[in-house]
């Protein structure tokens, strides 16, 4: 029996484009007998590699994954500050904590939402060890004012590019300009593996990664039965399990490829929407900086409610129940969350504004153009027009 997901809504804030393609990729993987990391993983590692021209990948578990075993190869611990946003998951903060470092929350710009150099610079301590910056809904952030300071001041610098597989910013590829670099597949990413993510980057931080990620065993299991010798290997560190299985990976090779039709269609939306939506009262749709190609992961509004018909939480209520169209909100901050209260040592007041404004309107490839014209016919009758 086939489980069908709940049509809830006619218009789901975001659905998988799965075909074919990945069906036939995952039943190759069943057929070969061969399910947890091996072959497919190792060929996802490989795409990302070659596209991007990046020392090393490692395919793992999930986004958060690779994020803690960034902070493990790197060394960072106790006492450590991380300088990081609040407007963010709370995936990076959250392992920040489970290594013992101190997540340092800094304010974001107030035209891309991205962490702001300039607010990190000045909460430079002598306790700080790296910066983790993340590429709100797709934006990249200022990649190359970040390596700069990062160099300047002998930091770490991690990218948390979950929403930003194949975006750019004046000619950089978000993912190849930090230390290291996160990739995220979840199931409603830019392209998915269900659950599942990507650690790139420096080959000496990134091998040390994929070691710890393997339980501190010195050779792959794929490398172990295919030389035959199961028992014949060492364990040098007390690692932590979180590889991709190549089922996982099965699903992500043909949603790699499909990476680059995935990002354009995406941004065919996202001008539309812009299009047909800027200039409403009280409505900001979201900027693009000059010599940026956004993932377009987010396609986020924001409601002025001073100046707006509706509120955010009016306006996604109405979307819902009376247009069948799903919304969601990202991110409520991570300083507001109750493990990580009483954080703040700055006021985020760009932060906090964005929070409580944002909300994501369906923007993925499964979209219909019928679907695209629903959203926006709904939310300019919500507006009186």
């Amino acid at each position: 029996m086939t489980a069908q997901i709940p049509n809830l809504t006619q218009v789901p804030w975001n659905r998988p484009s799965l075909g074919e393609d990945e069906i036939a990729e995952v039943t190759d993987t069943i057929r070969s007998g061969w399910l947890t990391h091996g072959p497919k993983a190792a060929a996802l590692e490989q795409a990302v590699r070659d596209e991007l021209g990046v020392p090393d990948a490692f395919a793992v578990s999930s986004c958060t994954a690779a994020l803690h075993l960034a902070l493990l190869a790197a060394g960072i611990g106790d006492g450590d500050e991380v300088i990081t946003p609040s407007l963010t998951f709370c995936a990076a903060p959250n392992a920040l904590r489970q290594v013992g470092a101190r997540p340092v929350f800094v304010d974001v710009e107030p035209a891309t939402y991205n962490v702001c150099p300039e607010q990190a610079e000045a909460a430079i301590t002598a306790a700080t060890k790296a910066m983790v910056v993340m590429h709100y809904g797709g934006h990249p952030c200022d990649l190359a004012a970040f390596r700069d300071l990062a160099d300047q001041h002998g930091l770490l610098l991690i990218e948390d590019a979950a929403h930003a597989l194949l975006a750019r910013r004046d000619g950089l590829r978000a993912g190849t300009v930090g230390d290291l670099a996160a990739f995220s597949f979840y199931a409603n990413k830019v392209i998915t593996t269900g659950e599942g993510g990507m650690l790139l980057g420096r080959r000496d931080l990134v091998q040390r990664a994929r070691l710890l990620g393997r339980h501190g065993i010195d050779a792959s299991v794929w490398q172990r039965h295919s030389g035959g010798r199961t028992a014949g290997y060492e364990v040098t560190v007390p690692g932590l399990k979180y590889v991709m299985s190549d089922l996982a990976a099965a699903v992500g090779l043909p949603q790699w490829r499909k990476l680059a039709a995935f990002t354009a269609r995406r941004a065919e939306i996202a001008a539309a929407y812009t299009g047909a939506l800027a200039g409403l009262p009280g409505l900001a749709t979201p900027a693009v900086l000059p010599g940026v190609e956004p993932g377009w992961f987010l396609y986020s509004i924001f409601i002025d409610p001073a100046h707006a018909p509706l509120t955010r939480e009016e306006s996604a209520e109405r979307l819902r129940t009376e247009y069948g169209i799903a919304t969601s909100q990202h991110f409520r901050p991570v300083h507001t969350l109750q493990v990580h209260s009483g954080s703040v040592t700055c006021p985020l007041p760009v932060t906090e504004t964005a929070a409580a404004r944002q909300l994501s309107l369906p923007c993925y490839p499964a979209m219909t153009d019928d679907q695209v014209t629903q959203v926006i016919t709904a939310v300019r009758a919500l507006w009186g027009c």
